[in-house]
């Protein structure tokens, strides 16, 4: 997820990263980008570092697709490609790049990066990275702000 924001902020031009106050992510509760994954945590501390832009991290509760657009967005490809066969990346990136939510396009880019397993923070890391979260005291699992440094 952090690569695809590093990737959108490098496209925006110097004014309209000027324009930006903060950034708001609304963010589906998965178990790669929870508001307890170390490794997800420390790259937005560093997002928030290299942007020089205050992130807030919106989760949406589990077990509630309705709310979420992104389960949206998926149900309308769903119903686009449905009866395609999908037989290799390129198939689905032309499909994917066909649909429409909402009267726009999807930005479609496929990597092929490898990320590698088992790289893990230590508690005294861990430590670190909490102290440059603020949880919302009525909702700490819920809503994160992350202030550059």
């Amino acid at each position: 997820m952090v690569d695809n924001l590093e990737q959108w902020w490098t496209s925006l031009s110097i004014t309209e990263k000027q324009q930006l106050e903060n950034i708001q992510i609304k963010v589906d509760n998965g178990p790669k980008n929870s508001g307890i994954r170390r490794q997800f945590l420390k790259r937005m501390v560093e997002f928030a570092d290299q942007t020089k832009k205050s992130i807030q991290l919106l989760y949406f509760p589990p077990y509630h697709s309705k709310y979420n657009p992104i389960e949206r967005c998926w149900g309308i490809l769903e119903r686009h490609w449905n009866g395609t066969l999908l037989r290799n990346a390129q198939t689905m990136l032309a499909w994917v790049k066909t649909m429409t939510w909402k009267g726009l396009n999807p930005i479609v880019k496929l990597s092929k990066k490898v990320y590698q397993k088992g790289i893990s923070l230590t508690k005294k890391e861990m430590k670190e990275i909490e102290k440059r979260l603020e949880r919302n005291p009525h909702l700490p699992k819920w809503d994160i702000l992350i202030r550059p440094s």
